[in-house]
């Protein structure tokens, strides 16, 4: 297995979730004593006890009551994201296409005036007719959505103002213990399910893999969380105990249990605020797709460290630099590449028009190269 394979996998919560699901269900009924009818004794004694029940206080936890608080406030603020497309019958080229409708990812509300935060990947097929149905179940009208390049998010405007806005937290806090709680449309069929857990770590990096569309890209500085993340709950707020949202759900690992992934909320303000006051959102692009080459991959290989180019994309910074296939980036304005993140977060600190100096090497050769960084095209 090459080095790119050995690259933790997962696959995002995403695309149209079908199937059966068989439950066993508890058998009801009136109680029954082989014995024949109850005395009247035996019906004084169970109906004095269940008046002792029905009296006695509900005792709980204070994690348990604020978990319960934490969901109550938070839930009305959750929603599905729902999609309609045209399917053809493969087997019968001349059937008319007919519309499917499915419940696909989840998104929350993050400000009053109907702006929705989801995953980039929930509403990826720019054909396709997406609807947002909230805990109430009314169905709203998507008037616009925009796909962030960079990061795995996307903004939606729906056509009501009534919505509540969620409340948001403060990433840069996060400590690895606190509680973490999960609210989603768990397999695109079980509306706002909650789960539970713990932060399990933070700055994780990980290549992301979506199964229905055979895309792969990498997520860097990701929360991990233990809280069950299934297909269906992308886009969906990861929470802190005290109801405001440290994340936004984005993957679960294929193979393993109680893994999973959220974009930390920090990263998304600017993106909101941004698209609000403008309409849009500006973000710098280099226009490379690279692979990191660790230190022990470069010496037993004789190349060097850093990000080897699979790919420039045409006419782009990066190509109008000189940059080509097979170049490794081994610094960054000074920076030396030494981890799989250091490019794209010196990317992402920079500014549209902003220039990079880089030091690249290939075939024992180095060179210097400047590129000038332009606005990401839209997706």
């Amino acid at each position: 297995m090459n080095d790119r394979g050995k690259e933790l996998l997962v696959f995002v919560a995403a695309g149209i979730v079908s199937g059966l699901l068989v439950v066993r269900l508890a058998a009801s009924g009136a109680p029954f004593l082989h014995g024949g009818p109850l005395s009247a004794i035996q019906q004084s004694i169970q109906s004095h006890q269940q008046q002792v029940a029905q009296s006695a206080p509900v005792v709980r936890g204070s994690e348990e009551n604020a978990i319960i608080n934490t969901v109550d406030q938070a839930s009305p603020s959750v929603v599905a994201i729902g999609v309609t497309q045209s399917v053809i019958n493969p087997f019968d080229p001349f059937a008319v296409p007919t519309q499917q409708q499915s419940t696909i990812g989840t998104g929350f509300v993050i400000s009053n005036n109907g702006t929705i935060v989801t995953n980039r990947h929930v509403v990826a097929d720019t054909t396709a007719t997406y609807t947002v149905v909230t805990k109430d179940g009314k169905k709203l009208n998507v008037t616009k959505i925009y796909r962030d390049p960079v990061l795995d998010l996307a903004i939606i405007e729906v056509s009501n103002s009534q919505l509540k806005a969620i409340a948001i937290g403060d990433s840069s806090k996060l400590k690895v213990g606190q509680t973490a709680i999960a609210i989603g449309n768990a397999l695109g069929k079980f509306d706002n399910t909650v789960t539970t857990g713990v932060v399990s770590g933070l700055q994780r990096a990980v290549s992301a893999g979506d199964p229905y569309s055979g895309s792969a890209e990498t997520l860097n500085d990701l929360i991990q969380t233990d809280a069950a993340i299934n297909p269906g709950n992308s886009g969906g707020p990861l929470l802190n105990s005290s109801g405001q949202v440290i994340g936004v759900n984005v993957a679960t690992t294929e193979g393993a249990q109680n893994i999973g992934f959220a974009i930390p909320i920090n990263g998304v303000k600017d993106i909101v605020d941004q698209f609000e006051k403008t309409g849009t959102v500006s973000r710098p692009f280099l226009g490379v797709r690279y692979m990191f080459v660790p230190q022990d991959t470069a010496i037993s290989h004789n190349l060097q460290q850093g990000a080897y180019i699979e790919q420039v994309v045409d006419y782009s910074p990066a190509d109008k630099a000189g940059l080509k296939a097979g170049d490794i980036i081994t610094k960054i304005d000074d920076k030396t590449v030494d981890s799989q993140d250091v490019i794209s977060s010196e990317i992402q600190s920079k500014k549209v028009g902003d220039s990079v100096s880089m030091q690249v090497w290939n075939n024992n050769n180095t060179r210097s190269v400047n590129a000038q960084l332009s606005q990401a095209p839209s997706m």
